[in-house]
């Protein structure tokens, strides 16, 4: 079979509205490199470059460098931020040290999944005067947000309506987004920016001046490796992007490789893994839920997710292995027997593992490790297995 029909990129889909794809600020360099071209999220991205295998197996040998430009970048500012954030999102974003990254979900009233983000605590450190005898101190309350693109501007119409008119929202649209990824994106990156890679683990960010471009790097990504996220301003992105890859380790690489590693990573994909129907305990997501807010309450949904919690989910977010090569694709129908049982949102062959491997929602009845059931493919019934996420173990950088 040919990679895109191995993959879980065949026929990509375009998660983004109906007008004619806008453009990203690395669209020419793209294109200058030979990218194939398709609409996601409401742009023109790449989906490859030298084939999605080759990309894919140079990202878990080396380091890749992909565009996630769509995404929305976010500043919410003010001294009453981290409060106001709370209203809306289950983790704790008060007790969240400056520099610091957390995995978080905008919920509705109903408990449902409005998206999935990361949010870091950026707020500056003001320096003081020595001779005017002042010390240092932290400047305004300030958190960074980085939304999926298909959803930002749904996010920050929501976002608007629920935050106080003190706190102050910011889309950072003239922002680029570069992600660095693979085991040598440390080594690659601090050939490029000396002594940069040490200063991060995973999940931690800083703000760093390369020469005249103000960037934030956050050592974190969504392929399951090691790696690095840069926020620069669009116009820097093409230079940047030109520097990292003239390091012999680094090579560009497309949706369609993001998409299988995120895959093998067990990381789910709003619009597919996720939905305004779905809620964190039946995704599998509770870690996202901070323990001290389960308790508490006092954001969006939460008696909804206390109740599921409390009584468990009906369905729930698991894995499927399979013989073979013939991979289920998103909406197949799961069966143990005559019985439905869940369908699949992910699905595709795996580089790294040598077969088939998908994301389902499953009956909680049928959702333990080691379940034997069937997924129907082509009017086929393929024998499959639950298994445990992630399928490929994941290889962040969480310091010596």
């Amino acid at each position: 079979m040919s990679e895109a029909q191995d993959l879980p990129t065949e026929d990509f889909p375009d998660d983004g509205p109906d007008e004619a794809p806008a453009r990203l600020p690395l669209d020419a360099w793209h294109r200058g490199k030979g990218a194939r071209m398709v609409p996601f999220a409401g742009y023109e991205m790449p989906i490859q470059y030298e084939g999605i295998v080759t990309e894919h197996d140079w990202t878990r040998e080396q380091a890749s460098l992909f565009d996630v430009s769509h995404m929305g970048q976010l500043l919410v500012s003010g001294e009453r931020a981290a409060e106001e954030l709370e209203k809306l999102l289950p983790g704790a974003i008060a007790t969240l040290k400056p520099g610091r990254v957390r995995y978080s979900l905008l919920l509705n009233e109903e408990g449902c999944i409005l998206d999935d983000l990361m949010v870091t605590n950026v707020t500056p450190w003001i320096e003081g005067d020595e001779e005017a005898g002042t010390e240092g101190s932290w400047g305004e309350p300030t958190y960074y947000l980085v939304v999926n693109g298909a959803m930002k501007w749904d996010d920050i119409a929501h976002l608007r309506e629920h935050l106080d008119d003190d706190v102050t929202l910011t889309h950072l649209d003239d922002q680029a987004l570069i992600a660095l990824q693979g085991p040598n994106a440390a080594t690659a990156l601090n050939r490029v920016m000396r002594g940069v890679p040490e200063k991060l683990v995973f999940m931690q960010a800083l703000d760093y001046h390369f020469g005249e471009w103000p960037l934030r790097i956050t050592r974190a990504g969504y392929t399951g490796e090691d790696g690095f996220e840069i926020s620069v301003p669009a116009e820097f992105a093409e230079s940047l992007a030109d520097r990292l890859c003239a390091e012999i380790e680094v090579r560009p690489a497309g949706l369609g490789a993001r998409d299988s590693l995120r895959l093998e990573a067990g990381l789910p994909l709003y619009g597919h893994d996720l939905t305004a129907e779905l809620d964190p305990v039946t995704a599998d997501l509770t870690f996202a839920l901070t323990k001290s807010r389960r308790e508490a309450g006092g954001w969006m949904g939460h008696a909804a997710c206390a109740a599921k919690l409390e009584n468990g989910p009906e369905s729930k977010r698991v894995g499927l292995v399979f013989e073979g090569r013939l991979p289920a694709r998103e909406g197949a129908p799961v069966y143990a027997g005559d019985r439905e049982i869940g369908r699949v949102t992910s699905g595709g062959f795996s580089p790294t593992l040598g077969h088939p491997i998908a994301m389902a929602y499953l009956s909680a009845d049928f959702a333990a490790v080691g379940t034997e059931v069937e997924v129907e493919v082509r009017k086929k019934r393929l024998p499959a297995k639950v298994a445990a996420l992630p399928f490929v173990p994941h290889r962040y950088y969480r310091g010596k």
